[in-house]
């Protein structure tokens, strides 16, 4: 295991606390921040506040950039402490109007206005016509942006903050190729399969500025409605986008079983965050899929001691789809 580096900025000290009780690093692939949490030890020279700069490196890697946002001390002052990564802000609301606007544009403008940093951003290539958002938070606004750039290209891009620097990145260049999970290096699994939930076999569009009452499009599948019943999503849109075409798009990403894969206590990889992409051989019961490429929708890992393990949700493609 490589040497864990934590450090504390704060009133223009560079502290670095006694650790107990392990780091955790956790990201999520859409809709909400990094997180870093610790536990410390109070000595007499550490002070720091709430919105104190925290930095993680894992060897020589930059892993976490945040801030404190919470702490709590028990009666062996030990205090547990709750960081954020600049995404957090993310969860401000606002409204914003835009015409013929990228996904890319829609975060670089959001930065701007809210002072956050970015990096170097891909041209996400779907121009929106008119992009509307009122009293939403900026995560679901550039959310959308991606959900209506990945419909009309194919292309899903996922957000995330790059130690400081909020990145756009399509799922298909973020496989870590040499990133195998099987039963040597991951200690156990969870995997469920389910219809309950994301999962539609007829979608309704309908469009709330056309003045014709009860003008639709749907898209339908006869197979499925005959295996699991009729599961319909029902959808308004504001634009002229195809309707028709728009709901065969959206079938052909909802019409499946949704499936949940939780690897525990996989052997730690520190390039593996949520958005990425590994490869699955595992024998899953119903199914033995080799060398399948998966995405990972969540990734908490844990360094402890001289252990580095982390706890993946996996979601992909064919049987394993992404919402």
């Amino acid at each position: 295991m490589e040497k864990c580096t934590l450090q504390i900025l704060s009133g223009g000290k560079i502290q670095e606390p006694p650790v107990i009780e392990g780091i955790t690093w956790e990201t999520a692939r859409k809709g909400e921040p990094s997180k870093l949490t610790f536990t410390c030890i109070k000595t007499p020279n550490l002070a720091f506040s709430e919105g104190a700069e925290v930095i993680f490196k894992y060897g020589e890697k930059n892993v976490f950039h945040g801030y404190v946002f919470e702490k709590s001390r028990n009666k062996d002052h030990h205090i547990q402490v709750l960081c954020y990564d600049q995404l957090r802000y993310l969860k401000n609301k606002t409204s914003y109007c835009f015409n013929n606007v990228r996904a890319d544009q829609v975060l670089k403008r959001i930065a701007e206005d809210f002072k956050l940093q970015v990096g170097d951003l891909p041209n996400t290539g779907h121009v929106i016509p008119r992009f509307e958002q009122m009293n939403a938070t900026l995560f679901d606004m550039i959310l959308t942006a991606i959900d209506e750039t990945v419909m009309a290209t194919g292309n899903l891009y996922y957000l995330y903050d790059n130690f400081g620097k909020m990145m756009l990145k399509n799922i298909k260049d973020s496989t870590l190729e040499k990133m195998i999970i099987n039963a040597e290096t991951a200690e156990d699994f969870d995997y469920s399969t389910s219809i309950d939930k994301n999962t539609y076999n007829r979608i309704v569009i309908v469009d709330s500025e056309d003045k014709k009452k009860g003008e639709y499009a749907h898209a339908d599948d006869p197979k499925t409605q005959g295996q699991w019943g009729i599961l319909q999503h029902f959808v308004s849109i504001k634009n002229g986008s195809s309707r028709t075409d728009l709901a065969k798009k959206m079938l052909e990403c909802y019409n499946k079983k949704s499936s949940s894969l939780t690897i525990k206590r996989q052997i730690g990889n520190i390039d593996v965050r949520a958005g990425c992409g590994v490869y699955l051989t595992l024998n899953l019961g119903d199914m033995i899929p080799t060398n399948q490429r998966m995405l990972v929708e969540r990734a908490v890992h844990t360094f402890d001691n001289c252990d580095h393990y982390m706890d993946l949700t996996l979601i992909g493609a064919g049987t394993f789809y992404d919402d």
